[in-house]
């Protein structure tokens, strides 16, 4: 097999003649694409870093390196959520170290060029790449998102590889960039569960832990599911849902939804050779959902939607759940944790308001299973999400509950959990 060949500009970068801060990024992109066995490398068209979320001081010493040698993003490049909210910071427990440091790092990314866009969802705020356009984007959830529902072109990537593509506009020719690397091995049929169950808002990060947990991070073609993006039957929220649980509880880059997704058409236009087909049943869809749940019994502390960030139509969703007057039990802690530019039209709709008025909490800029903002003697969260629901017991130490936004908001009112398993059985 030929090694990777470069281009004499990209050779250049390589080689400093575009500066220490190039040829550094050059290295790491270049070492990447030797070891995945790539040909050449491609240019990208934007890109969404992962690395603005503080984690601990080789993050951001790498960072403010790249800032002091000078380095600029080539192509677009949109933030993920950070460890602050800088519009809400009362809400924040950290210690003064912790958010000095977070916001160095944030800092450190507007100096090179990046949009202070601060979520983990910018496909919201207008960042969406076109069809089959090739892109270097990380936070699992977006990634998932823009190769499957867009149809745009990204491996996995993480941090320091992130930025550094954004910097040369380059990322290795190979795994989701490449035409075969994006055909589906598997098939997953849910002919068999009924539509009841799939108009249940819960059954799609339920989905999405069961793919995670089959598929590790195969390509997988799902077969059976309801409607289209165009006639709402399958919404795009049903599909972030989706991935972000299938790459959090596995490695999933990229699904296929036949019939619905943009490259699947038919199945024979997504998969290889040699496919199997796996029929899924509800008892399974049920197992799936339960993993999400940790918690015995009915107790309940608090409430966090919005991992991936809330989106406007889901906004607008909780806010018919909320009716005038209504107020959550005050031994309730009520969480949406959502994008700026989300908020921003979420207030001129008055969406905000009735989520306050009921005595919630909008957090921006963050999320709450990755930042000190619950209170610390909190024991038990339920949440729509499943990648909240997979985290959380981990990084907070909490039980956890998964239920649609209108169980939350009912448990939440009630005080305890409230949750409606008929059609599970």
């Amino acid at each position: 097999m030929h090694g990777l060949v470069l281009t004499d500009y990209e050779q250049e970068m390589l080689n400093g003649q575009h500066g220490e801060a190039v040829a550094m990024c050059m290295r790491l992109v270049v070492g990447v694409a030797r070891a995945n066995q790539a040909p050449r490398l491609v240019e990208i068209e934007s890109a969404h870093a992962d690395g603005c979320l503080y984690h601990g001081i080789a993050g951001l010493e790498y960072t403010e390196k790249l800032v002091e040698l000078g380095a600029k993003v080539k192509v677009r490049t949109t933030t993920n959520v950070s460890s602050l909210d800088l519009l809400h910071p009362s809400l924040m427990k950290a210690d003064a170290l912790f958010s000095a440091n977070s916001r160095r790092l944030m800092d450190a990314h507007l100096a090179i060029g990046c949009e202070a866009t601060w979520t983990c969802a910018p496909y919201q705020t207008g960042h969406r790449p076109a069809f089959g356009s090739q892109i270097a984007w990380a936070e699992s959830n977006a990634i998932v998102f823009a190769n499957s529902v867009l149809g745009a072109r990204t491996d996995r990537y993480g941090d320091f590889l992130d930025i550094a593509a954004a910097i040369v506009g380059r990322v290795p020719f190979s795994g989701l960039h490449t035409d075969a690397g994006r055909k589906a091995v598997l098939v997953l049929d849910f002919s068999d569960i009924s539509r009841e169950l799939l108009d249940e808002e819960s059954s799609w990060p339920s989905i999405g832990a069961l793919l995670g947990d089959i598929a590790g991070s195969k390509v997988v073609a799902l077969l059976g599911l309801p409607g289209n993006l165009s006639d709402g039957g399958l919404t795009e929220d049903r599909l972030k849902g989706l991935g972000a649980t299938a790459a959090s509880s596995g490695g999933v880059g990229l699904f296929h939804v036949v019939g619905v997704t943009p490259e699947a058409p038919t199945l024979a236009a997504v998969v290889g050779p040699n496919v199997a087909t796996m029929k899924i049943s509800t008892a399974q869809l049920r197992a799936s959902r339960d993993r999400l749940t940790t918690a015995v019994g009915d107790g309940l502390d608090a409430v966090s939607l919005g991992t991936p960030h809330f989106s406007l139509a889901e906004f607008a969703a909780l806010t018919k759940e909320l009716e005038i007057g209504t107020k959550f039990a005050e031994s309730i802690d009520f969480y949406v944790s959502t994008s700026r530019g989300v908020l921003k039209r979420a207030e001129e709709l008055g969406y905000d308001k009735i989520l306050l008025n009921a005595g919630g909490r909008i957090v921006t800029d963050t999320c709450t299973y990755v930042t000190p903002i619950l209170n610390p003697n909190i024991k038990t969260v339920m949440t729509n999400s499943g990648k909240w629901a997979w985290y959380a017991p981990g990084n907070l130490g909490i039980d956890t509950i998964l239920g649609s936004v209108k169980e939350c908001v009912a448990s939440a009112i009630a005080g305890k959990l409230v949750r409606n398993d008929a059609l599970w059985q």
